[in-house]
């Protein structure tokens, strides 16, 4: 079975643009992501999905500045663009991974690969229920409920690559992992300047490789620069 990380990131964001690539604590946020998923065990590598959009040239640049493969495809069809990832690199199934959150925890996504390779679902997922924090979701697809879901979707769903799955549980078999406590309303992902400024301030604040803090030493730190002021 042929599994990719599927990193999906745009330069042309509506909330906070070219937060991608913008430097963070020394360098461009993606690069933060991608490392940690380096260090992820069980699949067939990582590769960046963008558009084709003149913005996201430097999205391609980077992913080949670190020979990456780089995936482009239409900038308002992210279902398409995400499906034509999948096809173009054979997949079997793909890691889908959001290109704002440089903070996810490695160990989460190996927990979601070996759920999707022990049960077979369609989907298999960490937030339906939402228990990690926002920034530590993981989802792994197969290519065949992606086949399916881009053949049936239009409008809205073409924006949001898992939302028909979701909305139809009753034809797509998905398999659910979660944290044994609630952190569901923490946020890690950076959406605004907010929350780019506090990622920012925890990587800084962090005193061994950024990729051995999980979601409960995380979870820790953010805690402790509240404390100091250091979090909003």
């Amino acid at each position: 079975m042929k599994v990719m990380m599927v990193v999906q990131a745009r330069f042309s964001s509506r909330r906070l643009p070219g937060k991608v690539l913008r430097p963070m604590a020394g360098k461009p946020m993606l690069a933060w992501l991608i490392e940690r998923l380096q260090r992820v065990h069980g699949t067939d590598g990582i590769v960046v999905a963008t558009s084709m959009g003149a913005d996201d040239d430097a999205v391609a640049q980077f992913a080949a500045g670190l020979g990456m493969p780089c995936f482009r495809g239409p900038l308002d069809d992210v279902l398409g663009r995400f499906v034509g990832t999948v096809r173009q690199f054979r997949l079997d199934a793909a890691v889908r991974i959001s290109g704002d959150s440089p903070l996810l925890d490695p160990a989460l996504v190996e927990r979601g690969i070996r759920l999707f390779r022990e049960e077979r679902p369609d989907l298999a997922t960490n937030v339906w229920p939402r228990t990690y924090p926002k920034g530590q979701s993981v989802e792994i697809v197969s290519r065949e409920a992606l086949e399916r879901a881009d053949a049936e979707a239009s409008g809205e769903d073409r924006e949001h690559v898992t939302a028909p799955l979701y909305r139809h549980p009753e034809r797509y078999r998905i398999a659910s992992f979660g944290a044994e406590t609630s952190s569901n309303d923490v946020q890690m992902s950076v959406d605004t300047e907010a929350d780019f400024r506090l990622a920012e301030r925890m990587l800084e604040a962090m005193s061994r490789p950024h990729w051995e803090y999980g979601v409960d030493a995380l979870l820790d730190l953010r805690k402790t620069l509240a404390a100091n002021g250091g979090a909003a």
